[in-house]
C-alpha cells in the first residue's frame, strides 16, 4: 500500500470519527466548530497532513478561531449570568442559514447582540477612509453579517439591538495611530475581548424599551437554536 493511500484512509477515518463521535450540542462555538469540521473533508485533512494549503483549509481555520473567540467570550460573561443577565447562544435567524453568535439581555431589558472574533494580534485594527482594516488587508465586509443580524434581530423584538464586536488579538488603534479602547464603526461597537463584560455592564445599566422577562421569552421562542449538523 502506497504512503498517500495509507494517509487518505488515516484522514477519511478520522473525519468520519469526528463527523458522528465529536459534535457538541448547542452552546458557544457550536455551529462555527460544526461548520469547520463541515469543511475538513478527508482531501482536505489529506492536504494538512502532507503541509499542503487549501482555501478549504484557510477557512476551517477561520471558523475553529471564531469557535474559540466565542467560548472565551461566553467565559467572561459568566459574572453576567449571575447578576441577571441573559445569554442566548448561537441562535437561528427565521429563513435564513445566518445564526447569531450571542445575544445579551441586561436586567434593565437593554439588548445587545455580540460577535466574538478571534484575529492575528500581528497585525492592529483601524479605521481609515472609512473602512476596516486589520494590517494592509480591508476587513470591512467582514462586518456585513453583523449589521443583518442585528437590523434581523431588532425587527423581531421590536426593540433597540446594540451589535458589539469583542476582538481578541490585534491592537486597536484609533486617530492619528493612538492605542484605543473602543472603535466605533457604521453603527457598531468593537472592543477588546477583555474588556467586553465592563461594557456590557455600563451600557446595560440604560432601560430597554421592554420588560427583561418579556424580552428572553420573546427571545427564545423566535430564535430558536441553530443546527448542529448545519
Amino acid at each position: 500500500m502506497s504512503l498517500l493511500l495509507l494517509l487518505a484512509l488515516v484522514a477519511g477515518a478520522l473525519y468520519a470519527w469526528r463527523r458522528y463521535n465529536d459534535r457538541p450540542g448547542p452552546g458557544p462555538g457550536a455551529s462555527a466548530a460544526a461548520r469547520a469540521r463541515q469543511l475538513r473533508t478527508p482531501l482536505v485533512r489529506l492536504a494538512d497532513l502532507l503541509g499542503i494549503d487549501t482555501q478549504a483549509g484557510r477557512l476551517a481555520r477561520r471558523y475553529e478561531a471564531g469557535a474559540e473567540g466565542e467560548r472565551r467570550a461566553a467565559a467572561r460573561l459568566e459574572d453576567l449570568a449571575r447578576d441577571g443577565w441573559t445569554i442566548l447562544y448561537d441562535r437561528a435567524l427565521p429563513r435564513s442559514r445566518a445564526n447569531v453568535d450571542a445575544l445579551a439581555i441586561s436586567p434593565t431589558g437593554a439588548t445587545f447582540l455580540l460577535d466574538p472574533k478571534k484575529w492575528t494580534g500581528r497585525f492592529p485594527l483601524s479605521i481609515r477612509a472609512g473602512r476596516l482594516w486589520h494590517g494592509k488587508v480591508d476587513v470591512t465586509d467582514r462586518l456585513d453579517g453583523v449589521l443583518h443580524e442585528r437590523d434581523t434581530v431588532a425587527r423581531l423584538l421590536d426593540v433597540t439591538v446594540t451589535p458589539i464586536v469583542s476582538m481578541e488579538g490585534p491592537q486597536l488603534v484609533g486617530p492619528h495611530g493612538r492605542p484605543a479602547t473602543q472603535l466605533e464603526f457604521r453603527g457598531i461597537r468593537i472592543v477588546p475581548a477583555d474588556r467586553l463584560p465592563a461594557v456590557l455592564r455600563a451600557s446595560g445599566r440604560i432601560p430597554g424599551q421592554r420588560r427583561a422577562s418579556a424580552l428572553v421569552a420573546t427571545a427564545a421562542r423566535v430564535l430558536p437554536h441553530y443546527p448542529r449538523g448545519l
